[in-house]
C-alpha cells in the first residue's frame, strides 16, 4: 500500500464543515474505499481523485454517514465516468439488499443501470479472510448499535496492513484487532467519555499503552473533538490528509 487518503473525517453531522466517513487506500495492486458517506462523491472531486481508480468499496456498517453515498457514487460511475470495469461492494451480511433498498428510496434503482459495468456484492463474515478486489480483507464485530451490523475492517495489500475501527465504543478486544498493523485508523467522536457506542479521546488516552501498532490516527471527529485536530498527543486526521506507508 502506498497511500492512505482521508476523504472524509467528520462524525454523522459534518462537524466543523468536514465530510463524512470515507478513506481511500491506494496501492500498486489497486484502490479500496473504506466507507462511502453521503459527501464522498463531492470529496473525491474536491481532492482530484478519479472515481474509476476505485476497485472496491468496503462498508463498515449500515449507518447513513458510512454507506449513504454509494448510490450517488454508482450513478457518477455510470453517467459521468462511463465506467466499464468491475466494481465490488463488500460489507456485513445483507449488504446487497441494503444498497439496493437505499438506491431505490433515493430514486436511483440499480436495476435501471445494471449491465453498464459489472457490479458485484460480497458479504464479509466476521473473522473470515476474503479476497475483495486488490486486497485481503477480514472484519471484526465492534461495540455499536447492533441493528446496523457494526464491523471493523482489516485490509492488507502487499506487505502493508491497515485496520479501521469503523464506529465503536470501547471493548476489551479492540487493541488485539489493531495489534501489528502498520496503521490503525480509529474513530474518536467525543472529547470526553459519555456515550456507550462511540470512543472518546479521554478513553483512548487512558488506554493508549494497550495499542501495539505502527501508527494510530484518529478520525470520525465530532464537534467537541474538531478543535483538537493537530493539538492532542494522538495524531488526528483531517479531510484531505495523505499518509504514505
Amino acid at each position: 500500500m502506498s497511500e492512505v487518503v482521508f476523504v472524509g473525517t467528520s462524525d454523522a453531522f459534518g462537524a466543523a464543515g468536514r465530510r463524512q466517513s470515507a478513506i481511500l487506500l491506494r496501492s500498486p495492486e489497486g484502490s479500496v474505499l473504506l466507507d462511502c458517506g453521503p459527501t464522498t462523491v463531492t470529496g473525491l472531486s474536491a481532492l482530484g481523485l478519479v472515481r474509476d481508480e476505485i476497485d472496491s468499496v468496503l462498508v463498515s456498517h449500515f449507518h447513513g454517514d458510512h454507506f449513504g453515498g454509494i448510490p450517488q457514487l454508482l450513478l457518477a460511475c455510470r453517467y459521468a465516468d462511463r465506467r466499464s470495469r468491475p466494481l465490488t461492494i463488500a460489507g456485513p451480511v445483507g449488504v446487497e439488499k441494503r444498497v439496493r433498498d437505499l438506491a431505490r428510496l433515493l430514486g436511483y434503482p440499480l436495476e435501471r443501470h445494471e449491465g453498464t459495468f459489472p457490479l458485484e456484492f460480497q458479504e464479509l463474515q466476521a473473522g473470515k479472510l476474503d479476497r475483495v478486489g486488490p486486497a485481503q480483507v477480514s472484519s471484526f464485530e465492534t461495540h455499536h448499535q447492533k441493528e446496523v451490523q457494526p464491523h471493523g475492517l482489516t485490509v492488507q495489500t502487499g506487505s502493508h496492513r491497515v485496520v479501521f475501527s469503523g464506529d465503536t465504543g470501547w471493548f476489551d478486544g479492540l487493541p488485539a484487532h489493531a495489534a501489528g498493523a502498520d496503521l490503525f485508523i480509529c474513530e474518536c467522536t467525543n472529547l470526553d467519555p459519555g456515550f456507550e457506542y462511540h470512543l472518546s479521546l479521554g478513553e483512548l488516552r487512558e488506554r493508549l499503552g494497550e495499542f501495539d501498532c505502527g501508527r494510530l490516527v484518529l478520525t470520525h471527529l465530532g464537534q467537541d473533538m474538531a478543535p483538537e485536530r493537530g493539538r492532542c498527543e494522538i495524531e488526528t486526521a483531517d479531510d484531505g490528509l495523505i499518509l504514505h506507508l
